[in-house]
């Protein structure tokens, strides 16, 4: 029986759990590819840490270069992670031939177009369906099963560290800084978690889906950005009080050859499908102009969601090198990408209904001369919430407001919070899915 050889590039967490799916469900593996997949070397810094999987010493070696220098070995799996080293050893694979599957989600957003284009210059596979979504098969998705379909609307929760954390405020009312310890505690936190809650990671990811949708690498500078550091269990109550939940979203809107591409705490109606999302997990809704709405829900990290992607991408990869196939479409799925310029709508020009929460003074007057404030610049004001005295005489000034114009919310927020009524930064939440107008 033919036999296909695999290199693996980084030993962690995803690494080991690639291994040990590959070996562990070797025979239904070697069926579906109709060869076998065996893994002839496994390279790391660290050859000595138990990963928790046993591994013939003799697969191990310090030298990636054994892995990339072998002729016998088809396809390099990168799990070291970064955007240094990382990339220069794919592109090194992919210039002598060998077919590539990442996990690289950070490297993708920040270098994605030199990797695609020499994937597409060496003529070999590169698959990175694990770089988004953990265990979820997006990509995919996008790629193959609604190829056919212009992809209108994108909204995922694609980080499950910020939703662990937003769903610990919720449930139990406590404050950002607590929970984030305990997630830290817990394990299910970097600490610190930084790219995690200031939204970079959902960022990379939401690069990644737009890039593959457009058939274009989407640059990450491009992508406005948020995290959940300012929200507090006041944002969580009062979102409720109005009939919402808070999520930290990805949203993509795609119209022709313009993108609509953003990253930040949004307010959704507890009816809407993401609003059932808790702790940990992912999900993505999509719409397409034929297929209609899709949901696709799973776990968006760990060792075995993660690995299932990667080994995924192994068996794609296999089954067309044992099919003879001679070369392998691009890494975005567009032979023929559209030659028009894509234009990514700035956040100036985004248009919604806005949650406004001002911490002012208690005294007669404060409402009318924050509503008069976002009145001059074409705001209205669609519910208001004002109740609860702290003990220093400040009160929460909550509103909910119709559809208005992002530049007109900032240039409104920037002269109101110049008011001496006002005891604390005001904080602004987009709201997505509602009705008012």
């Amino acid at each position: 029986m033919d036999t296909i050889n695999i290199g693996i590039i980084g030993f962690g967490t995803v690494g080991a759990g690639t291994y040990e799916l590959l070996t562990e469900n070797s025979d239904l593996i070697t069926r579906k590819v109709g060869a076998r997949v065996i893994v002839k070397k496994i390279a790391d810094l660290d050859t000595e840490t138990d990963r928790g999987v046993e591994v013939d010493r003799q697969l191990l070696t310090t030298r990636a270069s054994e892995i990339l220098q072998d002729p016998d070995i088809t396809i390099v799996v990168e799990l070291i992670g970064g955007t240094g080293k990382a990339g220069e050893l794919i592109l090194e694979a992919m210039s002598t031939g060998k077919h590539v599957v990442t996990a690289n989600k950070a490297l993708l957003a920040t270098h994605g177009q030199r990797l695609y284009q020499q994937a597409v210059e060496s003529g070999v596979g590169f698959a990175f369906e694990a770089s988004v979504g953990g265990g979820i098969p997006i990509l995919g998705a996008l790629s193959t099963g609604l190829s056919g379909n212009r992809i209108e609307t994108v909204m995922g929760i694609l980080n499950g560290t910020s939703n662990y954390i937003l769903t610990k405020m919720s449930r139990e009312k406590a404050a950002y800084e607590d929970v984030v310890r305990e997630a830290v505690r817990l394990g299910f936190a970097e600490d610190p978690p930084d790219l995690d809650v200031q939204g970079i990671d959902t960022a990379h990811k939401l690069t990644i889906i737009s890039s593959i949708i457009l058939g274009r690498s989407i640059p990450l500078e491009d992508i406005h950005c948020e995290g959940i550091t300012f929200l507090t269990p006041d944002d969580i109550y009062f979102a409720g009080e109005f009939g919402f939940c808070i999520k930290l979203l990805a949203i993509a809107r795609i119209n022709g050859d313009t993108l609509e591409a953003r990253v930040h705490p949004a307010m959704i109606p507890k009816s809407h499908i993401l609003a059932n999302v808790f702790d940990a997990y992912n999900a993505i809704y999509l719409e397409g102009d034929f297929v209609g709405p899709n949901l696709y829900y799973g776990l968006g990290a760990g060792r075995k969601p993660t690995a299932s992607a990667v080994v995924a991408d192994i068996i794609d990869l296999s089954r067309r090198i044992h099919a003879g196939a001679g070369r392998f479409a691009p890494p975005l799925s567009h032979v023929r990408p559209s030659a028009a310029p894509v234009r990514i709508i700035p956040i100036s020009e985004h248009q919604g209904p806005y949650y406004f929460r001002f911490s002012a003074v208690d005294r007669p007057g404060v409402l009318s001369k924050l509503s008069g404030i976002l009145g001059e610049n074409n705001i209205s004001i669609y519910s208001v919430i004002q109740k609860g005295r702290n003990l220093n005489g400040s009160v929460p000034v909550v509103m909910l407001t119709h559809e208005a114009r992002e530049q007109d919310v900032q240039n409104a927020l920037r002269t109101i919070r110049d008011l001496e009524v006002l005891t604390d930064k005001p904080v602004m939440i987009r709201v997505e899915g509602s009705n008012q107008s």
